[in-house]
């Protein structure tokens, strides 16, 4: 798994021997929490299998969901490199296999590899386009248009190609945590969209069927 994870990929088989004795599995059933936002960083995580929600909340209860982890994805690395608390919240979505290493260990790791150092700024450099991307489209765009880009991202992500378009596996709700509104905005803009025969519906299924016009809403058009 280190040696298919981007950050770690560039280590010599030595290294990655190391790093492999250092690093700790276990295992999460669904809805377990990996950590949560305000705990200490004191590790860098990383996806085998199964998937981790990445989420946000404010002090009256209300969450938004930032992002999806999944096998080869690696998550935590704000906390871990500063030293600071968790600026997000992770929970397995779906039984998940995840591999720890601890900070002392991973700053060790930075000093002898410069490689990894450089792997970790571009990881950081993404995150920080993500965030930013993020913040410009809650100012200049309004809710169709961002339910419509987080739409094609998370099925580009996540989703499943088949003969009706693209399936992503999500629920109405969750896709309303995503953009911080209600899940009634989501439902009536989906069902507007299905009427039109852009997208198709089902429990918890979203099916993009048209992805030239979910794309040009998607442009504040």
């Amino acid at each position: 798994m280190l040696q298919r994870s981007p950050l770690f990929r560039g280590l010599s088989p030595p290294a990655l021997e190391r790093m492999a004795e250092l690093a700790v599995q276990r295992s999460f059933r669904i809805g377990e929490i990996v950590f949560s936002q305000g705990d200490p960083g004191d590790a860098l995580y990383s996806v085998v299998t199964g998937k981790i929600r990445i989420s946000a909340g404010a002090a009256d209860g209300r969450e938004i969901f930032l992002n999806i982890m999944e096998a080869g994805d690696t998550f935590g690395e704000i906390a871990l490199l500063d030293g600071g608390t968790r600026t997000a919240s992770a929970t397995a979505t779906v039984p998940s296999e995840l591999v720890s290493i601890r900070r002392e260990h991973f700053l060790g790791l930075l000093e002898r590899e410069p490689r990894v150092a450089l792997e970790l700024l571009h990881l950081c450099g993404e995150r920080l386009r993500w965030t930013s991307g993020l913040v410009e489209d809650a100012a200049l765009l309004d809710a169709s248009a961002r339910l419509a880009k987080r739409l094609l991202s998370l099925a580009q992500l996540h989703g499943e190609r088949t003969s009706n378009g693209v399936t992503l596996r999500i629920s109405q709700e969750d896709l309303a945590s995503f953009l911080g509104v209600s899940r009634q905005v989501v439902n009536q803009y989906l069902q507007g969209w299905k009427g039109r025969g852009w997208v198709d519906l089902g429990r918890g299924v979203v099916t993009v069927c048209d992805e030239g016009a979910i794309k040009y809403t998607a442009q504040g058009n």
